[in-house]
C-alpha cells in the first residue's frame, strides 16, 4: 500500500508556488510571482515532489511542464484554494456580523413560485444570516446536499435521493400552455395524450420536468416532439407565445401580467399535481436549521 502524503510537509505557500510554476512554465517566474527567491522556490518544489512520491514536472530547456501526476496535483491544489477562499468568505461573514451562512439549492419551480417571499421574510427576521441561493437541476441538488456542498435542497419528487432524509415542502400544479390561437386554446381541460400530436417547447435535458413529461409520453407509447429546449420558464413562455410549440409549466409561473398572453389549459393527469421535497445535509449549521424550520412552517401553514 502506498504511503499517504504527510500534511505537515505541504503548506499553502508551496501549493501556491507549485500552481504558479505550472501556469508560468518557469521556476524563476513562479518564484517572482510568489515573492520567493529562486533557490528557495526550487527547494520547496523538490520537497513537495518528495512528499508526494511522484515526479510532478518534466524539466527541459523550454521550461517546466506538468506530468500526468502533476496535472492531478494541480486539480487538487486548486480545489484546496477554492475551499480556503470559501472558508475565508464565510469567516468574513461572521466578522461582519452576519454570523451565519446557508447554501440553499432549489429547482426552477421552487425558486420561481415559492421561495422569493419566504426567503425575504426569513432574511428580515434574521439579518445576521447570509443565504446563498442557487438554481440547479433536481438530481444535482440531491447530490450536492448528500456531499455537503449545499446545506438545504428543494427538488421534485421522484428524484433518486440516495439515502437523503426528505420531507414534503410544497405542491405545484402543472398545466398545458399554448398560444391564444393554438388549436388547444379552445379546450378547458386536456389529457397529455391530447398534447402529444403537437410540437413542444421544453427545458434543457436533465430537468425533472422534462423527464416527467417524457416518461408520461412513453406510457402512451409515444415520444414528445420537443422542437426547442431552453433554460428558463420565461424563455419557454416567450417561445410558446410565438407558437413554436406548446409547453407544460407550473400554473403559478404563467402569470396574467406577462407581456405575452398565453392560454392555460388544465392538465387532466394525476402526475400534474407534483410534490416538491426538502432535504437537509447531515452536517448543516444552526443557521441552516433555522432556515429549514422557517420553510417548514411556511409549508405547514399553506397545507393547513
Amino acid at each position: 500500500m502506498a504511503a499517504l502524503i504527510n500534511p505537515a510537509r505541504v503548506d499553502f505557500v508551496t501549493l501556491r508556488l507549485f500552481c504558479a510554476v505550472a501556469q508560468l512554465g518557469s521556476v524563476t517566474r513562479g518564484a517572482e510571482a510568489c515573492s520567493l527567491a529562486t533557490s528557495a522556490a526550487s527547494r520547496r518544489l523538490a520537497e513537495f515532489e518528495a512528499a508526494t512520491g511522484a515526479r510532478l514536472f518534466d524539466r527541459s530547456s523550454r521550461g517546466m511542464a506538468l506530468t500526468p501526476a502533476g496535472h492531478l496535483a494541480m486539480q487538487h491544489a486548486l480545489r484546496l484554494f477554492q475551499g480556503f477562499e470559501q472558508f475565508s468568505s464565510e469567516i468574513s461573514d461572521y466578522q461582519q456580523g452576519r454570523r451565519g451562512h446557508v447554501r440553499l439549492w432549489a429547482n426552477m419551480s421552487a425558486l420561481t413560485e415559492f421561495l422569493p417571499d419566504r426567503l425575504s421574510s426569513f432574511m428580515d427576521q434574521h439579518p445576521d444570516i447570509h443565504v446563498e441561493l442557487e438554481e440547479q437541476l433536481s438530481g444535482d441538488i440531491v447530490r450536492a446536499v448528500v456531499d455537503g456542498v449545499a446545506d438545504i435542497g428543494i427538488f421534485a419528487e421522484n428524484t433518486p435521493v440516495g439515502g437523503l432524509s426528505v420531507e414534503p415542502f410544497r405542491q405545484d400544479e402543472l398545466v398545458a400552455v399554448c398560444a391564444p390561437h393554438h388549436p388547444l386554446a379552445r379546450r378547458r381541460r386536456v389529457t397529455f395524450r391530447d398534447c402529444l400530436p403537437y410540437d413542444f417547447v421544453g427545458l434543457n435535458r436533465g430537468s425533472s420536468l422534462l423527464e416527467l413529461t417524457s416518461r408520461a409520453a412513453e406510457q402512451y407509447g409515444q415520444v414528445m416532439r420537443v422542437r426547442v429546449q431552453v433554460r428558463s420558464f420565461d424563455a419557454m413562455c416567450q417561445l410558446i407565445h410565438a407558437n413554436l410549440g406548446i409547453g407544460v409549466l407550473p400554473r403559478a409561473v404563467v402569470r396574467p401580467t406577462r407581456p405575452h398572453p398565453l392560454k392555460v389549459v388544465t392538465l387532466d393527469e394525476p402526475w400534474a399535481r407534483r410534490k416538491l421535497l426538502l432535504g437537509v445535509s447531515q452536517s448543516c449549521s444552526s443557521a441552516a436549521l433555522l432556515l429549514r424550520q422557517h420553510l417548514r412552517s411556511f409549508a405547514s401553514s399553506v397545507a393547513g
